[in-house]
């Protein structure tokens, strides 16, 4: 019988998309014991902007919130996404620096860990990789993941030489990510076939969004295809941004005799159980409808889901919101003068952030981040295609081009974790506070200041009331 496992994505990418990774722990640790029970291949739960937004706005520890959700769910594959050398930040690390937070990841509780590269430049993902297989259990899996998008560069002739290529790396399954929702049915159905024949039987994961309104039927083109696992959210946090919903694949797998490995009562708990949490967020109006709605247009844009509801609150921050669709217009001819870079993280935020500067200041490229500068310079890879000649003088200076290398080859000096702990000080107390401080410096900074002062309250007061 042919099987297709699902992937849970409510407790990361879900909520990621829909609500740019605002829900608490407490609003979801009363379901993880059902949700153990559910069948999935594996719960995506850490890593994209997981990390940054517990530090930066929940005032969570991240990786206190992975372990509290490995000791609730024993029996299930917690999965994690990895931004390669970029780890979870916006900048490349050292060697060093990826190994262990790799390690570290592995320590706390992650099973799968999905790594990626933006550029789909795999020397970017080489060094993760290696620790994954350095320090893994008998249950992780090392998951190479290929970012999806369309333009004259991106074909599906390379994208199966892609996929040769982390065959050939050593990966344990291959995922499709196509973050925007632009892969169409006609796509699904050629690339999967193409990839199949390729890599054999190694495991093939699709992950999409319901942006467009195509997940569906591309999906299922996808699963005739033979795609081996699918990734989807509890149908209240599935559709708009967000990816299609679990329940009703299972129903229509299900009808069709694909085994799924689900169990229907479990997954419509767990759906029940959602309901509440996703309508105290729409009232407290932390979830835009703009993210549940279906916008065709980000067929043109390519814009995915957690970066569409970012800039809405970065707008809605900077009290510009009627520059929202000027901002959608100019995303692609930013994205173009890049070469044609995938849109995601960091790599969306970056080309984002610029087309609402280029608007904002009523001049393209009038101020450039300096996110942007590093890209032109060569700082994340090699772009996919030619870029703008003119912004790359601009920025270099006249030609001059970016330098074709990866910067942290061998680098492995043990700074950046000794200058952490000398910032630290006594509000570090682990090689996680550490880490977290190395990604989010200032952020981490806050957050361990503000545990100390709360934990000599504590103090103050137990022993007043002595």
């Amino acid at each position: 019988m042919k099987k297709v496992q699902f992937t849970e994505t409510v407790l990361r990418d879900a909520n990621q998309s829909l609500m740019a990774t605002r829900m608490k722990y407490d609003d979801f640790a009363d379901i993880l014991p059902t949700m153990d029970k559910a069948g999935y291949y594996s719960v995506e739960c850490w890593g994209g902007a997981t990390f940054d937004s517990c530090l930066r706005y929940l005032g969570e520890d991240p990786w206190e919130r992975l372990r509290k959700i490995r000791k609730a769910m024993p029996n299930t594959r917690l999965q994690m996404l990895l931004r390669g050398q970029n780890l979870l930040g916006y900048k490349h690390y050292h060697d060093d620096v990826v190994e262990k937070f790799v390690e570290l990841s592995i320590k706390n509780g992650i099973d799968v860990i999905r790594i990626f590269d933006a550029l789909n430049d795999f020397r970017n993902i080489k060094t993760a990789l290696e620790a994954t297989k350095k320090y893994a259990t008998p249950r992780t899996v090392a998951s190479g993941c290929i970012s999806y998008t369309q333009s004259p560069v991106h074909t599906v002739k390379k994208y199966v030489e892609m996929c040769k290529e982390l065959k050939k790396m050593g990966f344990d399954t291959i995922c499709f990510k196509d973050m925007a929702g632009t892969m169409s049915p006609s796509e699904a159905e050629s690339l999967i076939k193409g990839v199949k024949d390729a890599i054999g039987d190694m495991p093939l994961i699709l992950h999409t969004h319901c942006t467009t309104g195509m997940a569906y039927m591309t999906l299922t083109k996808a699963i005739e295809g033979g795609i081996d696992v699918i990734d989807t959210a509890t149908s209240c946090f599935s559709n708009g941004t967000s990816q299609a919903a679990t329940e009703s694949l299972y129903y229509a797998l299900s009808q069709y005799g694909i085994e799924t490995g689900l169990d229907e009562k479990v997954i419509n708990k767990v759906n029940d159980f959602f309901k509440p949490v996703k309508q105290k967020y729409i009232d407290a109006g932390t979830i835009n409808p703009k993210s549940m709605g279906t916008d065709a247009q980000a067929l043109v844009y390519k814009v995915p889901g957690g970066m569409l509801s970012n800039m809405i609150a970065n707008l809605k921050d900077m009290n510009a919101m009627d520059k929202f669709d000027e901002a959608l217009v100019e995303i692609p001819n930013v994205r173009k003068d890049l070469g044609y870079p995938p849109l995601v993280t960091p790599l969306s935020q970056m080309v984002g952030n610029q087309a609402v500067v280029n608007v904002l200041m009523g001049e393209r490229y009038k101020q450039i981040s300096n996110e942007i500068k590093n890209y032109f310079k060569g700082d994340y890879g090699i772009a996919p295609g030619e870029v703008s000649k003119e912004l790359q003088d601009k920025i270099l200076g006249e030609g001059n081009k970016p330098v074709d290398c990866r910067i942290e080859d061998s680098k492995r000096t043990g700074e950046e974790f000794r200058k952490a702990k000398a910032d630290l000080g006594d509000l570090c107390e682990s090689e996680e506070d550490m880490m977290s401080y190395i990604c989010y410096p200032d952020q981490a900074k806050k957050y361990l200041t503000d545990r100390k002062a709360k934990r000599e309250n504590v103090a103050k007061y137990t022993i007043v009331e002595a």
